[in-house]
Formats: C-alpha cells, structure tokens, sequence
C-alpha cells in the first residue's frame, strides 16, 4: 500500500485586516453560455456590497469567456480553473444514480472548500451559491445593511440559510399595472442568456421544497466543512433567515407543474432596475456585445 499524501492547509490566522467584506463562491462553471444573466448577477452582487467573486471553472462558451476576462481584468472576479476532469471522471448529475462518476457533480464540493480556506483570512464573509442565485434583503437594500441584522437576530458567527424561491426562465407574466418600472434595454435580445427582470413571478413555497435548495452566507472563519447547500460542520451552527428580513431568487428552469397563474409576483429586484440596466449596459458595450453609441 501507498503512503497516504498529506496537504497542509496553508492559511493561518493573523491580525492583518481583511481585504474584503463579501465574497461570493461560485462552484463550478460548466458548459455554461447564459452571458446576459452572468453579467446581470455579478453587477447585482455589486449592488449589494459584493467585492470578490470566485469561479471553479472547467468550461464556458467564448462569449463568456470575454466576460470573465472584462471583470478578472476590473478586479472584480478571480477564476479559477477547475480541471478535475483530467484528474477524475465527475458526475455530470447531482443524483449519482443517472450518471454515475469519481466525484460528486464536477468537484462542487470540494471547489467550496477550496474557496471557503482559501478567502478564510481575506474576506469578512463569504457566500457560497450560484450564478443564477441573488440573496435580496427586503427592508434593506445590501448585505452591508443586512449583515447587522442577521446577527442581532440569530447570533454572531452563525451561517445564515436563505429560502429557495424559484423564478421560472420559462414563464414570462405581465407586470401589476401599477407598476411602470423598465425591465430590459433594446439589444439585450442579441445577447445570449436570460433577462432576469422579465420573470418576476416564483413557485409558491411548499413543504416539500421549503427546505430544498436554499445557499447560504458565513463567516468563513467559522467553517470546518460545507457542502453545496448549508454546512456539514461549523463553530456555531447554521440560522434560517425569516423570509421577509431576506430571501434567495433563483431564476432557472421551473421545478414545479404549476400554470402560470399559480405563480407569485415580487417586484423586489426592481428596486435595483434602473441601477442594475445602467451597469449592465456599460458591461456589454464594453465587451463589445452592445454598440457603443
């Protein structure tokens, strides 16, 4: 028998001041094309205070690529390139059973190690969720405003668990008519990917899928192991944020048989719209996905 290898887990603590407040986990990025939802999230994420964001990244179209390249190069993202699969053949599936592998659905879990160690003592606060995943505060309008109430409510040092609400990309409703807010930019149409804004109407929460899902944001120095969804071991444990203080909006294909008038309106995200089109806008002229006049 081989000698097992150790690796020694580099970051110590150390009183230097931590360079970031909020860092976003993203894990991993595969066959991914959607460069208008992308770009929509990463200028949300700096809306709410985000200031890092790291990508496991094992393949992406080249339009994409030209977008982590712009905010690599802006100092927003740090990629990192995820080649498990030269390594070990991973499950394409989260359920192991329909496409059976080395490793659990490309490496997640051990890229959100990675990242919860290797930002430890460089962030505040990390978030560990997806690109197609918002944390959205609701009496408050960033996480810099949100984090103090989290931890006057449920504890310093806790990881706080958000609720799952889905907003199906495959449903497109009408707004309230009292609502007269702009939700998309004339040339978004040419841009590959889904236009968050347009679909404002979630599942409605059940039993069976309130617990399902959810992602979460920690101290980071509080962590021992996580998983894709809350922790397997922390210092204090983990808190579900009441709903109305905070919730995740997840816009991805819908998960329930529902009609579309079963579904629920939030207008939340349109609080940062006018915000949100403005940077967006600026993003795709300057990938060169939009003209410039």
């Amino acid at each position: 028998l081989h000698e097992p290898v150790y690796l020694e887990v580099k970051n110590q603590n150390n009183s230097v001041a931590l360079p970031y407040d909020f860092t976003v986990c993203i894990s991993t990025m595969f066959n991914f094309t959607n460069v208008l939802q992308l770009v929509q999230s990463l200028e949300m994420m700096q809306l709410l205070g985000v200031d890092r964001v790291v990508i496991y990244k094992s393949d992406c179209s080249p339009e994409t690529q030209r977008v982590l390249d712009y905010y690599t190069q802006k100092g927003l993202v740090e990629v990192i390139s995820w080649t498990i699969s030269n390594h070990l053949k991973p499950s394409h599936s989260w359920r192991p059973q329909f496409d059976p592998g080395d490793i659990h659905y490309f490496g997640q879990i051990p890229a959100l190690t990675d990242c919860v160690y290797r930002y430890m003592y460089q962030s505040r606060y990390v978030s560990l969720q997806d690109t197609d995943e918002l944390i959205l505060p609701q009496s408050v309008n960033s996480w810099l405003d949100l984090l103090p109430q989290l931890e006057k409510k449920y504890g310093v040092d806790k990881c706080y668990m958000f609720e799952n609400n889905v907003f199906p990309y495959t449903v497109t409703l009408p707004l309230p008519a009292s609502q007269k807010q702009t939700i998309e930019s004339p040339g978004w149409k040419n841009v590959p990917g889904v236009n968050i804004l347009a679909h404002l109407h979630h599942e409605p929460i059940i039993k069976e899928t309130h617990d399902s899902n959810f992602k979460v944001i920690v101290n980071p120095r509080a962590v021992f192991r996580t998983s894709v969804h809350g922790l397997l071991k922390s210092e204090k444990g983990c808190a579900w944020v009441d709903r109305n203080i905070a919730r995740m909006y997840h816009t991805r294909a819908g998960i329930q048989k529902l009609k579309p008038e079963q579904l629920v309106y939030d207008g939340r995200l349109l609080k940062y719209s006018d915000r949100l089109i403005s940077a967006v806008n600026t993003v795709l002229k300057e990938t060169k996905f939009l003209s410039k006049e």
